[in-house]
């Protein structure tokens, strides 16, 4: 038999049963799908018609290719990501569609928005809204399977809401700190998650870099600009980024700390994480939920030896802030130590994963390296994000001027707000050192090496302002805090600490006090 007979074999194989698949999951998912699909279509027509691209030809010619073209994706999709699920949840490829098809009917709240009498807002923004409903139905669905989806999105929603009700009422019942301040939004509760950084990003995000925004590195703006400006609300669109990159963050969390450990300090790790006293941060449109997204999930990759996938996601982290840069020390020491320096041996070097490892470790720098671009264009000094950062008297400097400098503050300065505010970020400051300290021989070398240059790295910028925010992403000491966790004294008082704090931090937070 040829070669050619039998690849068309297999083809016809796959094509008869891609077909019997699709009809074994019955009429119901099959017209749900298809739906999806009319709408998706419908959307493309639109989206090339409001744009004036596909000229030379008529409207209803458009209109029918976006609809087979909208349908014929659709189905395609629906069976690939079913075929994914079905393997990763354990469960038939025919239950997987089943379930699978209730999201892609939540795309057809764009067709039934065009013919009700309601308007709902621009068609670009009630397309955002189907797609939401889509992925958050995928995400129902993948946590009624899958126990890891199921573990992240309860805490993930638990700690959340309880978050959001405390800065909300905060924000309506106490009053701000006196003085002006700006208004990210005319609606007082969306308006409490634009405070402090949060107006630098969504300038960016509204106008573009201007002065010291350039302190700001620009993948979070961006994402808001793109979101914002679908949602057509800058605010609403930073939030969605935060959240849903929190989730993520939670899920590639959990996972490589599964891998190395179990599930039970895995859960602890993501609770742990999303109590801590300033996860308020998280939620809010900041960075912190997208660096630590990028950050564990390029760690992940790390772990699994997919270096290229580590490489790029670095570089977004190094996009996002320049902290992610860092992450090219683990990486290199996890491609030429993977099993420790305690017994090193030489690990076997292929051809294929040398070129790998080289074009992963080359990447990381990449996203620095094109902000730093950016600036050289745009105000003749690649360097300038940190020179700017005078502005906030931060500048380069050994770690012990940074403490002695809190010091001083206290001393010096006897205003009850200066002083428990330097106390503050001394002890999270010290919490940290000591973290490392006490469980240097419990992380792998990878971890300890990127906890140490973490600390180290705002240290030296001779303030330790905003070190209470910067513990927040450090994830190798809330695997510290997750293995020691597993004694019930320990666990107990991370929670009795952590919860409290993080009330606390959250209403100062909802009322323009400074927290981190």
């Amino acid at each position: 038999m040829s070669a050619q007979a039998t690849f068309d074999e297999r083809h016809a194989e796959r094509g008869s049963t891609f077909f019997a698949n699709m009809l074994a999951s019955g009429p119901a998912p099959l017209v749900l799908v298809a739906c999806g699909g009319l709408s998706v279509g419908f959307f493309l027509w639109y989206w090339v018609v409001s744009h004036g691209a596909g000229t030379a030809l008529s409207s209803e010619t458009v209109l029918v290719t976006g609809l087979v073209a909208g349908v014929a994706g659709t189905f395609a999709s629906w069976y690939a990501y079913s075929r994914y699920f079905a393997r990763r949840a354990g469960i038939p490829i025919v239950a997987a569609l089943r379930w699978d098809a209730i999201s892609w009917a939540m795309l057809s709240v764009y067709l039934v928005s065009t013919v009700l009498p309601i308007a709902f807002g621009s068609p670009t923004r009630i397309a955002f809204i189907a797609f939401s409903l889509w992925a958050l139905v995928k995400v129902l669905v993948a946590a009624r399977f899958v126990h890891t989806v199921r573990d992240v999105l309860t805490t993930y929603v638990v700690t959340r809401i309880s978050i959001i009700v405390i800065a909300e009422l905060a924000s309506v019942t106490i009053g701000q700190r006196p003085g002006q301040h700006f208004a990210a939004s005319q609606n007082p509760l969306l308006a409490v998650w634009g405070r402090w950084d949060a107006v630098h990003y969504l300038d960016i995000a509204r106008r573009g870099y201007y002065g010291t925004d350039m302190a700001f590195f620009p993948l979070y703006p961006l994402l808001t600009r793109i979101a914002g400006g679908a949602i057509g609300n800058y605010l609403v669109g930073g939030l969605l980024i935060s959240n849903v990159a929190l989730f993520f963050g939670l899920l590639f969390f959990y996972k490589l700390v599964e891998h190395q450990f179990n599930r039970a300090i895995a859960h602890r790790a993501i609770f742990y994480i999303s109590i801590f006293p300033t996860a308020i941060f998280f939620s809010a449109v900041y960075t912190e939920a997208l660096f630590f997204a990028l950050t564990v999930a390029s760690f992940y990759y790390i772990r699994e030896h997919k270096w290229i996938a580590a490489g790029l996601l670095g570089a977004l982290a190094a996009l996002t802030r320049v902290e992610g840069i860092l992450l090219a020390v683990p990486f290199a020491i996890e491609a030429v130590a993977p099993n420790g320096f305690a017994n090193w041996r030489m690990p076997s070097f292929t051809l294929e994963r040398i070129v790998r490892i080289l074009i992963g470790i080359a990447l990381f720098p990449a996203g620095l390296v094109a902000y730093m671009t950016v600036l050289w264009v745009l105000r003749g000094d690649p360097l300038y994000f940190s020179h700017v950062q005078i502005h906030w008297n931060r500048h380069l400097a050994p770690p012990w001027v940074s403490v002695w400098h809190s010091v001083h503050l206290m001393f010096v300065t006897h205003t009850p707000l200066t002083v428990s505010g330097q106390l503050i970020e001394l002890a999270f400051t010290a919490l940290m050192i000591a973290t490392l300290v006490a469980g240097f021989s419990r992380l792998r070398p990878s971890f300890a090496a990127y906890m140490l240059l973490s600390i180290l790295v705002p240290m030296c910028t001779s303030s330790l302002m905003s070190m209470p925010r910067f513990a927040l992403v450090l994830f190798p000491m809330f695997v510290l805090f997750a293995i020691w966790g597993n004694r019930a004294w320990i666990n107990n008082a991370i929670v009795a600490f952590s919860l409290p704090l993080l009330g606390l931090f959250t209403v100062l937070f909802a009322d323009w006090y400074w927290v981190a």
